[in-house]
């Protein structure tokens, strides 16, 4: 867990949920506290074709270095035949990833319980 210079904690829980790693984050993401989430992407896409969905619905704030952590981990699923979608963004953070168009590389959906239903009919986050 990391701490924000205003004192607003960062924290990922990792959990396992449908076939999917779900990365549930709280709090601001920026520069000084991306490194929590840099390191839970790492260890969640160490296995090949993992599937992985990013719950953003706890997170407040998110700048180009979360969005970069993000889209880094994406392109390390693709490469090991794995998935990254995207759960819960909330205003500004899902202003961010529209305006710099990194919403059209993701799946988004509302919420955990929609992108595993979506997912398992596509065969994503099936085990």
């Amino acid at each position: 867990m990391a701490s924000a210079p205003d004192g607003d904690r960062f924290t990922v829980e990792v959990r396992h949920e449908g076939g999917a790693v779900v990365l549930a984050l709280t709090g601001e993401l920026d520069h000084d506290t991306a490194e929590p989430l840099r390191e839970a992407l790492e260890a969640a896409l160490a296995e090949d074709g993992a599937r992985l969905l990013i719950d953003f619905s706890g997170v407040s704030f998110c700048d180009s270095t979360g969005l970069n952590a993000v889209l880094h981990g994406r392109l390390t699923a693709q490469e090991n035949g794995g998935a990254v979608a995207l759960v819960g963004l909330r205003r500004p953070v899902e202003r961010m990833f529209r305006i710099t168009g990194a919403d059209t590389v993701f799946d988004v959906y509302p919420d955990v319980a929609q992108a595993l239903a979506a997912g398992t009919g596509r065969g994503l986050w099936q085990s």
